[in-house]
């Protein structure tokens, strides 16, 4: 959308909650450790890595591990407001200049009925998404009641931030 060309890369790293009680630093932690594994793959470029998180009573879900776990989590969800936290990383290789940051939106589920969340999890898709939903998907989409703060943020990364982050790096968009 902000028109660069880029290649995906896999990277994995340990998604443990040692800052459950921070979002925002858990979310620019693991995009920062996610840069920093990805850098080991390439001689030279710029890298640009998100993690998203849904975050509600204090706690942070992220993908639901199966069938029970995606119900529990939309259960969680439904009829309350949670906190969608996106943090991003661009870190130049060789150079090691490093921006993180954060969005954060707001997200109202209305209540949902179990039939609803049952015909959500058997479609397969909360199983690779934060909180066990995305914003984008046709099902997933009527869930929600309203949001407050950037859409992409929900979807997995915060565009206007990123953009303008992308900028000060030195990259503008084409």
């Amino acid at each position: 959308m902000v028109g660069i060309k880029f290649t995906l890369l896999d990277v994995a790293v340990d998604e443990d909650n040692h800052f459950a009680d921070n979002p925002e630093e858990y979310v620019m932690s693991l995009s920062e450790k996610k840069a920093k594994e990805a850098a080991i793959q390439i001689e030279n470029g710029i890298i640009a890595t998100a993690d998203t998180i849904v975050y509600v009573d204090g706690k942070i879900l992220n993908k639901p591990v199966d069938a029970a776990d995606a119900h529990r989590m939309l259960r969680l969800l439904s009829g309350r407001t949670h906190t969608v936290y996106t943090g991003f990383t661009l870190l130049e290789v060789p150079g090691g200049r490093i921006v993180k940051e954060c969005g954060a939106t707001e997200v109202t589920f209305r209540e949902l009925e179990d039939d609803e969340i049952d015909e959500y999890v058997k479609s397969g898709a909360p199983f690779d998404k934060a909180g066990a939903y995305g914003i984008q998907d046709d099902l997933s989409a009527l869930f929600v009641e309203r949001i407050n703060g950037d859409f992409y943020n929900v979807v997995g990364l915060p565009l206007p931030k990123f953009y303008l982050a992308l900028k000060r790096f030195g990259m503008p968009a084409q």
